[in-house]
């Protein structure tokens, strides 16, 4: 009898347990519920199907019931299907064979073992139901911004928690390079995808996406989100620059304006959560000349040649103009070609009869270590005369190359053209080729913008 009471508390505590589960739905519990006790039900009985279960989870009870078939006391094949007509009869003396028996059924006379059987299937639904809701939530939230609080960093990665303790992961892969994180602080980021390997979902978040700066218009610009304004493109190289090629639907609203805000007051608050990500903001056209043009802002160009089938483009500057279209590291170019979807080549203008020839860099590779010639072509230097008219203490320090090494350079440069009186022939311009940009993005390095080729704030 202690045995048989103590087998009733249990279950009656798996059964207490379950209904209190947070935010489960008074459908899907009564349907978890008898779906568990089928399952213990059958590993009892074999099979369920001449059982009935009723779960009221209002009242906090159930009760369950089977059906058997009244026959002879010798004919008596499946007891669980079949009842003998004397068993019958000691329920209720009018049975005759071939009638129907429903009988109630006390869980708790199966022993622990059932109970225990009770409260895995239970277990097992439950996570198999958690595990749905969460990938079914998160699957409609691809795209969007979530907010979460660091609970774990790893080298590899960060684990955040939403505000129901769900495990989201952010990689190292989609961490902006300047991100620094402290466990318990908020961090936002959008979701990238939802993977859901063998029923266990893996919300994994972004914050290198174009998406994320596109989401955070949205919510700082209100022309944005109400449709007055459209982010055509956005082209990054995460933490460090980003280009973005805006439109307005109504005249009255300049969408570069509207998205920097007065004095940068939309715009600053995206460029602290992005890490001081520069961001560049032009109008979008679909004139392909004039979309390159604003693209590699803020150079100013003399003349472009487009080959539109190979989505190529061909653009010429001035000596000076040359520095701000390649930009710090090659961002500037690099996303104006991502911008626009065309290879950009850069060509300098030379029309002086005085000019003498330049010459690639990579010529004195015989004379100069072919590091350090990857090392200053990588600045956007690739001829002789382009490293010639360059600050001598930038090379130093953009290069990470030695006083002596940058000195050297320079002197066996300099050598070249003291030795060589050739120069142009008089009064011909020409167009020496400069650098080339594809749409692919590069990795960028972790250097901040200096303060001449900031963001274009209209």
């Amino acid at each position: 009898m202690p045995r048989k009471k103590e087998n009733e508390e249990n279950l009656l505590s798996v059964f207490t347990d379950f209904i209190a589960h947070k935010k489960i739905d008074r459908t899907t519990l009564v349907s978890v519920l008898e779906d568990s006790f089928r399952s213990a039900i059958a590993k009892i009985y074999g099979s369920d199907e001449n059982f009935k279960v009723i779960v009221n989870p209002d009242k906090g009870d159930f009760e369950i019931y089977r059906n058997r078939t009244v026959v002879e006391d010798d004919d008596v094949i499946d007891e669980n299907a079949e009842i003998s007509l004397s068993e019958a009869r000691k329920i209720d003396d009018d049975y005759e064979v071939g009638e129907d028996v429903s009988e109630k059924i006390n869980f708790s006379d199966f022993g622990r073992r059932a109970i225990l059987n009770l409260r895995q299937a239970m277990s097992s639904k439950l996570l198999e139901l958690e595990h749905s809701n969460l990938y079914s939530k998160y699957a409609d939230k691809i795209g969007t911004i979530v907010s979460a609080e660091v609970y774990q960093i790893w080298k590899r990665e960060v684990l955040l928690v939403d505000d129901e303790g769900n495990e989201l992961h952010l990689p190292k892969s989609e961490q902006i390079p300047n991100d620094f994180f402290r466990k318990g602080e908020p961090t936002r980021a959008i979701v990238l995808k939802v993977e859901n390997l063998n029923n266990n979902p893996k919300i994994i978040l972004s914050r290198t996406s174009p998406d994320f700066l596109r989401r955070l218009l949205e919510q700082e610009v209100p022309e944005i989100g109400d449709g007055l304004i459209t982010v055509c493109k956005i082209a990054r190289i995460p933490g460090e620059r980003a280009k973005i090629a805006v439109e307005s639907y109504n005249e009255r609203i300049d969408p570069v304006g509207a998205c920097v805000g007065v004095r940068g007051s939309r715009i600053h608050g995206i460029v602290r959560e992005l890490r001081n990500e520069n961001i560049d903001v032009i109008n979008y056209t679909t004139n392909t000349k004039l979309f390159i043009t604003r693209a590699l802002s803020p150079a100013k160009l003399t003349s472009i040649q487009l080959d539109e089938e190979n989505l190529k483009a061909e653009v010429f500057l001035d000596t000076d103009q040359v520095s701000l279209a390649i930009g710090k590291n090659g961002h500037n170019i690099k996303l104006a070609s991502m911008l626009t979807g065309y290879t950009i080549d850069v060509f300098r203008e030379v029309d002086d009869e005085n000019t003498e020839e330049d010459v690639e860099l990579k010529e004195f590779r015989d004379e100069i270590d072919g590091w350090v010639i990857d090392a200053i072509e990588a600045l956007g230097y690739t001829t002789a005369k382009s490293v010639l008219e360059a600050p001598r203490q930038m090379l130093i320090e953009k290069a990470d190359l030695e006083e002596d090494t940058v000195d050297e350079v320079l002197r066996i440069l300099r050598a070249e053209f003291e030795n060589d009186n050739s120069s142009a022939p008089a009064n011909e311009p020409q167009a020496e080729p400069v650098v080339e940009a594809q749409p692919e993005v590069e990795e960028a390095k972790q250097e901040k913008e200096p303060e001449e080729n900031k963001d274009e704030e209209k």
